[in-house]
């Protein structure tokens, strides 16, 4: 009539991944994080005299060890409560052509202190969780790594950025 399923014991080897929960404010303290160091990078470019001001555009350049990076940080939209940035990086010497860096859209919320990352190369709408597998073969936590590495950006930015008008393509540093 009715059969009792008794569970198999299972290997020591054999182990099971709970499902990934949303940590909330982890992800909140990022998006500050990435606001307070996006607002330090453009106010050191709005400061400037007016005539200095490449428009909605602001030009850096990035040493790490022998190569040197060009960023470009665009501002896309502009509202009272919302800026929308672009973000990109190229290798200044031919040699790392190979090499390109994620083109990112990130929004900042002037009202809340946020700046989280709308978009990069394409993919868009970013849910903070995902099952895995999945089509698209995002990480359960593709939404955090994704603005954890805006971070990590961010940062070398502030820490070896120079100022266009302070560095020529020819200094060897």
């Amino acid at each position: 009539m009715f059969t009792l399923r008794v569970a198999k014991p299972q290997p020591d080897y054999v182990t099971y991944r709970e499902r990934y929960k949303v940590d909330l404010p982890l992800q909140m303290a990022e998006c500050e994080a990435n606001y307070a160091r996006l607002h330090k990078l453009l106010t050191q470019h709005f400061n400037k005299q007016i005539e200095d001001q490449c428009g909605d555009e602001y030009r850096f350049m990035t040493n790490r060890g022998e190569q040197q990076w060009l960023n470009q940080l665009r501002i896309l939209e502009r509202s009272p409560y919302t800026t929308t940035l672009q973000l990109s990086q190229a290798a200044v010497s031919s040699a790392s052509s190979w090499l390109h860096m994620p083109r990112l859209t990130v929004r900042m919320y002037h009202d809340a202190k946020l700046a989280e990352v709308l978009a990069w190369e394409g993919h868009k709408r970013l849910r903070p969780r995902y099952e895995y597998p999945n089509q698209s073969m995002y990480h359960t936590d593709e939404k955090l790594q994704v603005n954890q590495f805006l971070g990590e950006w961010l940062k070398v930015s502030l820490e070896c950025g120079l100022h266009i008008a302070e560095f020529s393509l020819s200094d060897p540093r």
